[in-house]
């Protein structure tokens, strides 16, 4: 991964920034959501969505969006940073390691050149699609899951991972699946998640707590707050990597096709990482999208033969 190491980066909470003379970039406080009729996007009709994982065709042109980027001359990208294998730091470096990592850094390496600046945002699960509203980032690659419901308020690219949702529980658990045996139990999902859409749907008579970080019910699971957790097997999968006390149960009952999320109004943006996309599938230098997977989700998630094809509208 040496060109990917070539890329400076920052790691910031999500929080309202600011440049300073040196160029180094500095915090101060989360704003409250944008009022009414400020700078907010557009929204998709209600209704018409067929296939949300269709995105704008690939282009390399630069647009209003890429532009902004290039003239502040780093890029702002929202990710995780507590999710092993995917975004996550590392206890032994302090850097931020993972998948989804690498591919933000593939964003500006392409935008900025093998040089340009990557600044990082940790955001909470329920904070991804506000930070896009309020332009607190340039873009959200933190395993998120293209849907009907999100195209309506944010873009995607492409898919360049599938998941599923599936349930985590500990070594021993009378619960065998995403069924009958959560009756009575206590299950935990992150908030503004698929898993919490999806026990809204069918919590098969569990009592369900939310919390803003996945990571935060594997933590409940450890301490005997909560029975089961429901998350995206490739996030669980890296959850029993790190604890080998808990396992997933049952199969995956959800589709997850994850894409990079965009401001709606950013199409020159979406365009542009589909571009990126779609040389980071081909793997054709030291950090494709092969090359990523078999550095940090192999090891969890084997037998995974490439990335999901690009879906794209007519």
């Amino acid at each position: 991964m040496a060109v990917a190491c070539a890329v400076t980066a920052t790691l910031l909470p999500l929080a309202q920034h600011r440049a300073v003379p040196d160029g180094t970039v500095t915090d101060r406080s989360i704003r409250a959501p944008a009022a009414a009729g400020a700078d907010r996007p557009r929204q998709s009709p209600a209704g018409d969505c067929k296939d949300p994982e269709a995105s704008l065709r690939p282009s390399g042109a630069s647009g209003p969006a890429v532009e902004r980027i290039k003239k502040r001359a780093y890029l702002i990208a929202g990710v995780d940073q507590n999710s092993f294998r995917w975004g996550y730091r590392n206890p032994a470096t302090g850097d931020l390691e993972g998948f989804d990592i690498d591919l933000a850094r593939a964003m500006a390496r392409d935008i900025l050149g093998p040089e340009g600046r990557v600044v990082f945002r940790a955001i909470p699960t329920n904070q991804r699609i506000p930070a896009l509203e309020q332009r607190k980032v340039d873009l959200i690659v933190r395993t998120m899951t293209i849907n009907c419901e999100r195209i309506k308020q944010v873009a995607f690219s492409t898919a360049y991972f599938e998941a599923g949702q599936q349930v985590l529980v500990p070594r021993g658990s009378p619960i065998t699946a995403f069924n009958s045996t959560l009756r009575g139990k206590r299950v935990c999902t992150a908030a503004g998640s698929t898993g919490e859409s999806e026990l809204r749907k069918q919590s098969h008579g569990a009592a369900v707590t939310t919390v803003p970080n996945q990571l935060d019910c594997l933590v409940r699971l450890q301490l005997g707050q909560a029975d089961a957790v429901i998350t995206d097997n490739a996030l669980a999968a890296g959850q029993a990597a790190q604890d080998p006390s808990v396992k997933l149960v049952g199969e995956p009952f959800t589709r997850e096709p994850y894409g990079v999320a965009m401001n709606l109004a950013d199409e020159d943006l979406v365009r542009r990482v589909n571009n990126v996309l779609e040389d980071y599938r081909k793997g054709g230098d030291d950090s494709g999208w092969m090359t990523a997977y078999k550095r940090w989700l192999e090891a969890d998630l084997d037998g995974i033969t490439g990335p999901p094809a690009p879906k794209y509208k007519d």
